[in-house]
């Protein structure tokens, strides 16, 4: 039980894993947005173009029936009688499919943005394993999609009721009217159910997108291990980093200590600290070349009597140097008298200038 908990999906999603997943195709994606834009564009259309599209297709039923007995049942007269039909129909069915294309194309980029990938058109046979089929079929996500459709029914059900309700008293009048207003009472009714009930289905779609993202970062959850893992592959094994940075750190130690028998003076706390110092003529100042502490210290001071180089004690000098400067930094111009006294000493010691 300890391994099981251990393992639980308690840790948020990285932005590794949420890339990972989109690069997949797994987005967080309420198929009931695009299915309330797309039936609110029809709608749209049907209220704007209704009339419209109505009189093209009255135009041409009245055409049909006016030819019916004069036409002959040549094959020239029926190619051209079923290319009227088609053009009428596409020109007809054009500003309904363009709304219906841009509300399913729009209600899908507005969730995820601009996504293309291969990964679900690529198939996978652990689809058509039944026993994960059956799981999905018992599991929590086909309870909730069973209890939105049944919701989506009763809302349905009961807005078209209620809108009836309301014209239950004309329903009596209808018989005695023309079919042309009978047609249009019940595009009216019709339209009204639709009116309202794209407003209760947008309501719950904007819900659904809510749940929607967050089973979304449920399902992506990763175990502390995995983010573990991720970490290592992204940033690398925390011990062979720390490794390497030792390699590093002891090639800059070894390189530094054979700069020690090029200095000229080595300043020291004396036991404690040691900052080795190198100058030549044409130098702008002088350079540290090596300092350290403790038994880096003490390597030091050794090269540096096996190289005749003069040990200098100075310990405010040392602190001061040892804490300001880097391998491989001028001097600090606030020292440069204190330096050029010890110099001025050193190379007195090597008869290089006269006492």
């Amino acid at each position: 039980m300890a391994g099981e908990q251990s393992q639980d999906k308690t840790e948020q999603p990285t932005s590794k894993k949420l890339a990972d997943a989109r690069q997949k195709g797994n987005v967080a994606q309420s198929r009931e947005i695009p299915s309330v834009l797309i039936l609110s564009g029809s709608l749209g259309v049907l209220f704007f173009a209704g009339s419209w599209m109505l009189g093209r297709l009255t135009e041409l039923m009245r055409a049909m029936y006016q030819r019916a007995g004069t036409m002959s049942m040549l094959p020239e007269t029926m190619h051209t009688l079923f290319w009227d039909i088609f053009i009428n129909g596409i020109v007809v069915l054009v500003p309904l499919m363009l709304v219906v294309m841009t509300a399913a194309v729009f209600g899908n980029v507005a969730q995820f943005g601009f996504l293309f990938t291969g990964e679900k058109l690529s198939p996978n046979l652990a689809k058509l394993n039944p026993i994960s089929g059956l799981k999905k079929l018992i599991s929590l996500r086909s309870l909730v999609e069973l209890t939105k459709s049944i919701i989506k029914l009763v809302i349905i059900s009961g807005v078209a009721y209620i809108v009836i309700h309301r014209y239950l008293d004309q329903i009596p009048g209808l018989m005695q009217l023309s079919i042309g207003n009978i047609i249009r009472f019940i595009g009216q009714v019709s339209f009204q159910i639709c009116f309202y009930t794209c407003m209760v289905l947008f309501l719950m779609a904007v819900l659904d997108f809510a749940y929607t993202r967050w089973q979304h970062q449920q399902d992506l959850k990763m175990t502390k291990q995995e983010v573990k893992d991720e970490y290592k592959q992204r940033e690398g094994d925390p011990s062979v980093k720390a490794r390497i940075r030792s390699i590093q750190r002891e090639m800059a130690r070894r390189r530094m200590m054979e700069a020690v028998p090029d200095a000229t003076v080595v300043i020291t706390n004396p036991t404690h600290l040691a900052v080795a110092l190198k100058y030549e003529e044409g130098m702008h100042a002088p350079t540290v070349v090596a300092k350290g502490a403790g038994f880096v210290a003490q390597a030091i001071k050794t090269i540096a009597i096996e190289n005749d180089i003069p040990l200098v004690e100075n310990k405010p000098l040392a602190r001061t140097m040892f804490k300001s400067t880097e391998i491989g930094d001028f001097i600090p111009a606030e020292l440069y008298r204190a330096i050029a006294e010890i110099l001025a000493y050193v190379f007195r010691l090597k008869g290089l200038v006269n006492p």
